[in-house]
């Protein structure tokens, strides 16, 4: 089955400060901000939502395609790609934008400063669907471009394309009507708790209301693993055993390509969701979103050790 993975792709600049952000912030004087933190040094890492989804299918032996718009400075990017063995023919480049990026700068305490340069996102990718076989292809919508996000679940629906819905950070661009409209008819709906709070606000419609629109509902609750909720029933998906806990970053979007890995090779929903929580763990024992490594074999003795025979 061929996997359609749209959302952004993005490179992820990563600082550190070793000092305390609030050791600078002056509270009476925040109404005139003007601080630089000097930082350690920048480690530059791969990421954005289909990358880091797709990065994890090659990993359990598909080759999905990639959606998504890629600036002027793509050639890093690609050479990634093809060295682990993706396909560039979804991504389009944009020459008068450099790629999205996430500068990040963390201090002593965890806190968090984040730049976010949309760049080359901010113009939708322009796949149109043309030769995919609708009976034998299945596409997630990640977080993206959103002309992208609506123009795709309209083309799946007209095709008869089974999508997934991952509306994840793109929740604050969204009016409700548009948001109801686009998971109407999808296969899944997948967020994480919070998420899910804000699509019930957004579309004004509570859970039962949201499960007449999608086939299911998959609610990601890291440690606690993750829930499936149809019209009829709730399913409780418990984690997979974690080594390590090095950097939840990325979790989600290696969850999405296990339950992806497990739909497209036949097995049922919770089946899909437990490969989904396995791959889960690997993302979390390491330091960025495209940094771990398995082999299937690996991944398929791991899933035995935590939920049994596949």
């Amino acid at each position: 089955m061929n996997i359609y993975i749209s959302g952004s792709m993005a490179y992820d600049r990563i600082m550190d400060f070793p000092g305390k952000f609030s050791d600078y912030i002056l509270p009476d004087k925040i109404h005139i901000l003007n601080v630089c933190f000097t930082v350690n040094g920048m480690v530059e890492k791969f990421g954005g939502t289909a990358g880091n989804i797709a990065y994890s299918l090659s990993l359990l032996k598909e080759r999905p395609v990639v959606i998504a718009s890629i600036g002027k400075d793509y050639e890093r990017y690609f050479d990634w790609l093809k060295e682990n063995n993706l396909s560039l023919d979804g991504i389009k480049i944009t020459s008068a934008e450099f790629t999205a990026g996430a500068y990040i700068t963390t201090d002593k305490s965890d806190n968090q400063i984040t730049g976010f340069n949309p760049g080359a996102m901010k113009s939708p990718s322009d796949f149109t669907f043309s030769d995919v076989k609708t009976e034998d292809a299945i596409t997630l919508i990640a977080p993206g471009n959103l002309q992208d996000m609506t123009g795709y679940a309209a083309i799946c629906k007209k095709k008869g394309i089974r999508y997934i819905c991952d509306p994840g950070q793109s929740l604050t661009q969204w009016e409700g009507d548009a948001l109801r409209e686009w998971l109407d008819g999808s296969m899944l709906l997948i967020s994480n708790d919070y998420e899910l709070e804000m699509i019930m606000k957004i579309t004004g419609m509570n859970k039962k209301g949201l499960s007449g629109l999608t086939g299911a509902i998959i609610t990601t609750l890291g440690e606690k693993g993750s829930l499936i909720s149809t019209s009829e029933t709730d399913m409780d998906i418990p984690p997979a055993k974690v080594l390590d806990v090095v950097d939840p970053t990325g979790a989600g979007d290696a969850y999405r390509a296990g339950l992806l890995k497990g739909i497209v090779t036949g097995k049922d929903i919770e089946t899909s969701a437990k490969i989904g929580a396995v791959a889960s763990v690997y993302a979390i024992e390491h330091y960025g979103t495209q940094e771990h490594r398995y082999t299937y074999e690996e991944f398929i003795e791991r899933y035995k050790d935590n939920f049994g025979e596949i």
